[in-house]
């Protein structure tokens, strides 16, 4: 009988060389009815991130840094590589055949096509586009909705405007030192690093849980004179500022404050080391932007999807995000997310419940 090797592992064999590819039809072979088509539209997000991540490596020697001199239905001046990464990503999924509406922070209205696909997918094609030209941490976010009733009916715009809790995919890609790929359909939040010897992404960060508080707040205090008193009342708290001692839950720890300041200001960048690390990352309504920054459909309902698959928490700063019922393609809102005690504190400060 062969002896068993005294060398430790250094991860779970389940994880070594498990490719993005593999791990979705590993989940699509659990599902009950499964076609395949779901597995397929993941793998052509795959292919348009991949091509993404491709410019943006070289976009300073491919011509691809500055502005197109258009501005999108934001009101935002749109970067060159904002308008590549778009259309890479609307001719991908148009010719996957799977998406019965299509649905870009870049575009005024939704791409419907005239199909019963199943599929509907939202998506910011280049969060953190301000950073472009400073090489600094970008991102692409995405989530994928199925529709109703493709069978029976057109593709509408009704399709896209349901609640986050109804989203059965969603994923970022933080193009950094390394280009990480974050999912989750559903099953837990997963990590893939693309090895770009190869051209293959591999499950680097499997089962990813946020820790359940963290050290660390990441706000954009520039705002902090259009914040309400209540945001600023916890903003001097976690900066340890106000002494006042608070828990999350009854019996919990308190938190202690300073926590250390964090802030990128590419959402995929801030968020991933919150998911990763723990924390909060916080971006309210102020004076200014009185329903908020971000967009509820291409940012906030994905990330929040992410982390409560991992165990974190995502609200408004009252309500759950993936309870917002949407109105428009475009809405924006509030978006606090990251560790569970941290969120919990943020929203008692708002809510005025909070426990001492």
């Amino acid at each position: 009988m062969a002896e068993s090797s005294s060398i430790p592992s250094i991860r779970p064999a389940h994880v070594v060389g498990t490719t993005l590819r593999e791990h979705v039809l590993q989940d699509m072979h659990a599902a009950p009815g499964a076609t395949g088509e779901f597995t397929s539209l993941l793998n052509h997000i795959s292919l348009a991130i991949r091509i993404i991540n491709s410019r943006v490596r070289a976009a300073g020697l491919a011509g691809l840094l500055g502005y197109t001199g258009e501005t999108n239905v934001q009101g935002e001046a749109v970067q060159k590589l904002d308008a590549f990464s778009n259309e890479v990503l609307l001719n991908v999924l148009d010719r996957s055949g799977h998406c019965g509406l299509i649905g870009s922070e870049e575009l005024d209205d939704a791409q419907i096509n005239n199909n019963h696909a199943k599929y509907v997918v939202l998506f910011d094609p280049l969060d953190g586009s301000s950073n472009i030209d400073t090489n600094v941490g970008i991102g692409t976010i995405f989530a994928v909705l199925r529709r109703s009733e493709p069978k029976l009916t057109r593709p509408n715009l009704a399709d896209a405007l349901r609640p986050g809790r109804e989203i059965v995919a969603a994923g970022y890609v933080l193009y950094g030192p390394s280009t990480v790929f974050v999912l989750s359909t559903g099953q837990g939040t997963h990590g893939f690093t693309l090895d770009p010897a190869i051209g293959e992404f591999f499950l680097s960060h499997p089962d990813i849980r946020v820790p359940a508080r963290g050290s660390c707040f990441s706000v954009n205090e520039g705002n902090f004179s259009r914040w309400s008193p209540e945001i600023q009342n916890w903003a001097r708290w976690i900066k340890g500022e106000d002494s006042t001692v608070i828990v999350p839950s009854e019996g919990a720890e308190p938190l202690k404050t300073p926590y250390g300041a964090r802030y990128v200001g590419s959402l995929v960048a801030d968020a991933h080391r919150t998911l990763i690390k723990g924390g909060i990352f916080a971006y309210p309504a102020d004076s200014k932007s009185k329903n908020g920054k971000l967009r509820l459909l291409y940012e906030a309902n994905p990330m929040a999807f992410l982390f409560e698959q991992a165990g974190g928490m995502a609200t408004n700063g009252k309500d759950r995000i993936l309870e917002i019922m949407p109105t428009e393609l475009h809405q924006r809102v509030p978006l606090v997310l990251g560790s569970r005690d941290d969120v919990s504190v943020f929203r008692q400060f708002v809510t005025g419940e909070r426990v001492k």
